[in-house]
């Protein structure tokens, strides 16, 4: 199964980051690849959750659509998720969020996933492999930029 690492050093106090990141709902206005994030449950406390996401892979002009739920645990600054439903064989990871020196702070994203798109084939396996690096890299720029701002 795949596995993609990423991060991005952020310019902006970790509550800022982290609370950006969690409002996963706004992630359309400011996120080109991703059409829509609609959470759909929401457990008493807030911090469990159920989202359906659907995202954009312009490239191959498709579609990619899941459920996930997320855990997210504010005292440790991270969110766990895992697809329930959706076009992936396999989705989940987790999102971390650290406090650096000079009030800055790392948002990292460990992503495992398996995602065959019969209409491609297996040959375009490592175009896929990076369309997933990227896209994934996106998303933590995403809100990098908006944190800065």
């Amino acid at each position: 199964m795949p596995h993609i690492e990423n991060e991005v050093l952020v310019n902006a106090p970790l509550e800022r980051v982290y609370a950006l990141a969690k409002d996963v709902e706004e992630f359309p206005k400011f996120m080109p690849d991703v059409e829509s994030v609609v959470v759909t449950e929401r457990g008493p406390d807030g911090l469990r959750t159920t989202t359906s996401w659907v995202g954009v892979a312009s490239d191959f002009k498709l579609k990619v659509r899941w459920t996930e739920q997320d855990i997210w645990d504010d005292a440790a600054r991270t969110c766990q998720f895992t697809q329930t439903k959706g076009d992936y064989q396999s989705y989940g990871g987790v999102w971390t969020f650290t406090s650096q020196p000079d009030g800055l702070t790392k948002f990292s994203s460990s992503l495992d996933y398996e995602l065959e798109i019969p209409v491609i084939g297996p040959l375009l396996k490592r175009v896929v492999a990076r369309l997933m690096q990227d896209n994934t890299q996106k998303i933590l720029e995403a809100v990098k930029a908006r944190a800065e701002q």
